[in-house]
């Protein structure tokens, strides 16, 4: 693939096919899910908003030495057929069901959400609790956490309007800086993916596609908040303790020392989130901040799933 000039967004079309995976029909609309491994219990990544499955090749490459693994891009997501809005909790985790039903991916499962994927993973726990073999939560988003942030914080998000601030393409300087930013982390990836993953994560449509989830984050926090607690299965939550480039580029008016404190308060929620049920544990990750997490401490998420299939 040619290089493209610094910042330029490339033209991506709708059709451009995948380096990896296949098409899956669930409910009328295509979905990208690829497969790679046996046995069981199958391992499934959930990524965050913004996030398709193949940002966590990396990982994924390591658990198919272990046993089935599976990463798949949503409804509305990557490869995936586009919708108006994002679907909310109980239409993800049916989807995911009916998805791995039809790819022939038998649970149960350990089910590996990063932020918004986390909340789906915790949401599919609690509906289907004996398809769940455990739960690796990267920096789940939770629909208790501004009450653990520091009032600041709170006024500071509060007043932000997602439906009236959101920008109609991204500015140049946040392009080049992605790019950037991607093109380390997956740095010692083979081209073949690095590439074309790069490439549309700065497209116009997939650089919107975690902006356009901003407007619809409470409706999906009071579907959690309403579908009871978790079930007894065992949790393992990953706690990044630092702050990554991605988070400072979006973020506008939050000094570094108010991002420390929500950090604070993020530990004590996940701990609250690990003691809630007999088998959680909360693990404070250096070296790794919210959207790089997976990125930066490959072998911090590989080490709670090897530890979960071990139980």
């Amino acid at each position: 693939m040619s290089e493209q000039p610094s910042g330029a967004r490339p033209e991506v079309t709708s059709d451009a096919p995948p380096p990896l995976g296949r098409f899956y029909e669930v409910d009328g609309r295509r979905l990208l899910l690829h497969r790679a491994g046996s046995g069981g219990p199958a391992v499934v990544f959930l990524p965050g908003g913004g996030g398709v499955g193949l940002d966590y090749w990396n990982v994924h490459e390591r658990v198919t030495e272990l046993t089935t693994s599976v990463v798949y891009d949503r409804t509305g997501t990557g490869w995936s057929d586009r919708v108006e809005a994002p679907p909310g909790c109980a239409e993800v985790t049916d989807e995911l069901r009916q998805l791995l039903r039809a790819a022939g991916v038998p649970g149960p499962y350990v089910l590996v959400g990063h932020s918004l994927g986390a909340l789906y993973a915790r949401f599919y726990a609690v509906r289907h609790p004996s398809e769940v073999a455990g739960l690796v939560l990267m920096e789940t988003d939770h629909e208790n956490y501004s009450s653990y942030m520091p009032r600041e914080l709170r006024e500071l998000r509060g007043a932000w309007d997602p439906e009236q601030e959101l920008p109609d393409e991204m500015p140049e300087e946040i392009v080049r800086l992605y790019r950037h930013l991607l093109g380390q982390m997956m740095a010692g990836w083979p081209g073949s993916i690095r590439e074309p993953l790069i490439d549309r994560h700065v497209s116009p449509e997939w650089l919107m596609d975690g902006y356009k989830v901003l407007p619809h984050r409470d409706r999906f926090l009071d579907e959690m908040r309403h579908a009871g607690p978790l079930p007894d299965v065992p949790l393992i939550v990953l706690t990044a303790m630092g702050i990554d480039g991605f988070k400072k580029a979006v973020l506008i008016g939050e000094s570094e020392e108010l991002l420390r404190q929500e950090i604070d308060g993020k530990r004590r929620l996940y701990t609250d989130l690990a003691a809630s049920v007999p088998r959680g544990e909360n693990r404070l990750i250096e070296g790794a901040g919210h959207a790089s997490f997976h990125w930066r401490r490959p072998d911090v998420v590989l080490q709670a799933i090897k530890d979960l299939l071990g139980r």
